[in-house]
């Protein structure tokens, strides 16, 4: 399966949550690209991580956990902040993850921080 099966991002909206930052591989491993995942409901990074990670070995392909941090997402005022770190990933790239969302929202501001948890 094609890495175009799987979104760069999803991300929910209106709450602050957990997010990952995770790169998954195509069959070969040669090829790769980074997406960002996070929902509310999620306890922990590693319930964000083991969801994408079941989708994509659905779908053939692998994956590993680049870090994890928090996204706070207000469609209102149309901003998202990404902040923190996880526990057992480490501290995301948020640059990358800022990179992410600004193409998936580009009428929004977004901001990276590596404070608070």
């Amino acid at each position: 399966m094609s890495l175009s099966a799987v979104q760069d991002v999803e991300v929910a909206h209106d709450a602050t949550y957990k997010y990952v930052l995770v790169r998954v591989h195509a069959q070969g491993g040669a090829a790769h690209k980074d997406v960002v995942r996070g929902f509310p409901s999620a306890e922990f990074h590693a319930d964000v991580y083991d969801k994408l990670s079941a989708e994509v070995e659905s779908l053939g392909l692998d994956c590993e956990c680049l870090g994890g941090g928090r996204i706070q997402h207000d469609s209102t005022t149309k901003t998202i902040k990404v902040y923190g770190h996880s526990v057992g990933f480490g501290k995301a790239d948020h640059s990358v993850t800022t990179e992410k969302l600004k193409a998936k929202y580009p009428d929004y501001t977004i901001t990276h921080s590596d404070e608070g948890y």
